[in-house]
């Protein structure tokens, strides 16, 4: 009599995006679909909340949130220079970054304000020239490129309409570059989570401020579409896209992390022109096909 041997196949791997495991995956796509759309909410909330006070709400919101969690498992508090260091970290890339950006979307579309902020990654190269940081020859060329294509981008329909918005846009991406790279170089957060709650404590701070000097108030009751753009902002934007980049940055590829960035700018121009009507020439759709050519080369090597 023939002895049967049953052999036990291995359990099929879950199929997750691009074959990496599910959390790198979910992170990845929290990233590039998340932050894709954050911008026609920043739109959206606008309908109700002033750029300033919107902004300084959503991140005082989000990072009381996330520095209660913290602290309930057990995170030790930022000291006094962790504290110093999160309010000019924080006044860089949420008052000046993120603020511009929302003070821009009053009259720029927010697909071609994404599109613009593409430059991020060439920004933050040219800067840290200044620590010694020099670009190879394939980096060279990207941010080369890539500012081609945001000067191209300046010249179409929609920048050319609005001089104030070009100018809160273009000072938006120079302050989150500079406060990325300070971040990084000189003015270190606290460890973790605590260091990003403390950053948006003191960032949420500052546009308040901001908000107040401007003479910001909200329309009262605000639209429902508004508010939930709002809600969608703090939870989607700030606490789950936020820490799923930062987890990224832990344990994938930085070229990997910071892909966000070639596909930010595509989601929101289809979602602006899909959602909300904004008009998108040829010539722009050109353009931002440069600025992401570029900064395709400046991650290549890296990616190597």
């Amino acid at each position: 009599m023939q002895t049967m041997k049953t052999l036990a196949s291995p359990a099929p791997r879950p199929v997750t995006l691009l074959g990496l495991p599910p959390l790198i995956a979910l992170c990845l796509a929290a990233t590039w679909l998340v932050w894709g759309s954050t911008y026609l909410a920043i739109k959206f909330a606008l309908l109700s909340f002033p750029p300033f006070l919107q902004m300084g709400t959503r991140f005082l919101a989000a990072g009381a949130l996330l520095m209660v969690w913290m602290r309930w498992r057990g995170a030790l508090w930022p000291d006094r220079a962790h504290w110093c260091n999160a309010l000019v970290i924080g006044t860089l890339m949420l008052g000046g970054g993120i603020g511009g950006t929302a003070y821009a979307e009053l009259t720029v579309g927010s697909g071609l304000v994404v599109a613009f902020i593409a430059v991020v990654p060439l920004m933050i190269a040219a800067l840290n020239l200044l620590w010694g940081v020099r670009p190879r020859a394939l980096e060279t060329a990207g941010i080369v490129v890539g500012l081609a294509g945001v000067l191209m981008l300046t010249q179409g329909a929609g920048f050319q309409a609005s001089t104030a918005g070009l100018s809160a846009i273009a000072l938006a991406c120079t302050s989150w570059s500079l406060g990325s790279v300070l971040s990084q170089r000189t003015l270190p957060l606290a460890p973790g989570a605590m260091g990003f709650a403390s950053e948006m404590l003191c960032g949420g701070a500052v546009l308040m401020a901001m908000s107040a000097l401007h003479g910001e108030a909200p329309v009262w009751p605000p639209q429902p579409v508004a508010l939930i753009a709002w809600l969608y902002l703090v939870v989607f934007g700030s606490l789950i896209a936020f820490n799923a980049y930062m987890l990224l940055l832990a344990r994938a590829p930085a070229a990997l992390a910071s892909s966000y960035t070639l596909v930010n700018p595509v989601i929101a121009m289809l979602l602006g022109v899909a959602i909300a009507g904004e008009q998108v020439t040829y010539f722009e759709w050109i353009a931002v096909g440069v600025v992401l050519a570029g900064v395709l080369l400046l991650l290549w090597r890296r990616a190597r």
